[in-house]
């Protein structure tokens, strides 16, 4: 049976690899992205559907999610993989940091106001985690926005591990009616992804230090794993996986009362 395969953050680096990857004769694939250039040439190199979306406006993300809902029927597969390590501390033109908005509130969102056509549709929902969850959180639940204390890669760090936290609630709200979630860290990717960091990061994942990292399609192996295999067979629903087995994740990531809470804040801020 032909599939509906959704793709974020596919215009460039892991998504736009995986997009190349899951493009098979017979189904069909979505592209989502931010840079209008970039995002329609993907989708005309693999005859692909497309959409351009913000998710730095969650406005947009709001259009976006309905223009799924119209034009799918079902979703099989949502691959929630834009994300970025940001510069300084920015308020979005919805009042949130940057880095949580792009990374999780987003995603969140658009997952969410899917979730009837996801479950009716028994999707896989994939989130693209990094092990920055454990080396770089410093987590406070109280303060999600970084009002308090801000580094760029604190920010990130606590952005991954709510990944992690929001696949985990995910599946104990949705499980049991067809939904199965899964984070994932795709290694260190040579990517454009640290395009809006501080000039340290950019350093740090420049030119010369791409030599030794994985390219784009080694980083989406473990998404197009999770994507064309069986959830319950192959892999386990709810965990976080790397190299295509379940990978340790920070402490907090297995505190279902920090899950739970999570989704609650994220709900609020959305209105949803």
């Amino acid at each position: 049976m032909a599939r509906t395969i959704v793709i974020t953050g596919a215009s460039d680096g892991i998504g736009a690899a995986a997009a190349k990857m899951l493009a098979y004769p017979g189904d069909r694939l979505v592209v989502v992205g931010r840079s209008p250039q970039k995002t329609r040439a993907i989708a005309e190199e693999l005859e692909a559907d497309s959409f351009i979306t913000d998710f730095t406006d969650l406005s947009q993300v709001r259009e976006l999610a309905a223009g799924l809902a119209e034009k799918y029927p079902r979703i099989d597969v949502l691959a929630n993989n834009a994300g970025g390590i940001m510069a300084g501390r920015e308020l979005t033109v919805d009042g949130h940091e940057k880095t949580f908005q792009v990374n999780h509130l987003a995603p969140f969102l658009l997952t969410t106001l899917l979730i009837e056509g996801l479950v009716a549709s028994r999707a896989t929902v994939i989130n693209t985690s990094s092990r920055a969850n454990r080396f770089m959180a410093r987590f406070d639940i109280d303060d999600l926005d970084a009002a308090k204390k801000y580094s760029a890669n604190t920010a990130y760090g606590n952005a991954k591990l709510c990944n992690i936290l929001f696949t985990r609630e995910l599946q104990r709200r949705y499980g049991d009616h067809g939904i199965s979630a899964a984070a994932f860290h795709p290694g260190v990717v040579a990517s454009g992804f640290s395009a809006e960091s501080n000039p340290i990061n950019k350093l740090a994942y420049g030119t010369l230090a791409r030599r030794f990292m994985l390219s784009p399609a080694q980083g989406a192996d473990t998404l197009v794993w999770l994507a064309t295999s069986v959830p319950g067979g192959d892999w386990t629903p709810g965990e976080y996986y790397a190299k295509r087995k379940v990978a340790k994740a920070n402490p907090l990531a297995y505190r279902p009362e920090l899950a739970e809470s999570l989704w609650e804040q994220s709900a609020a801020m959305v209105a949803v």
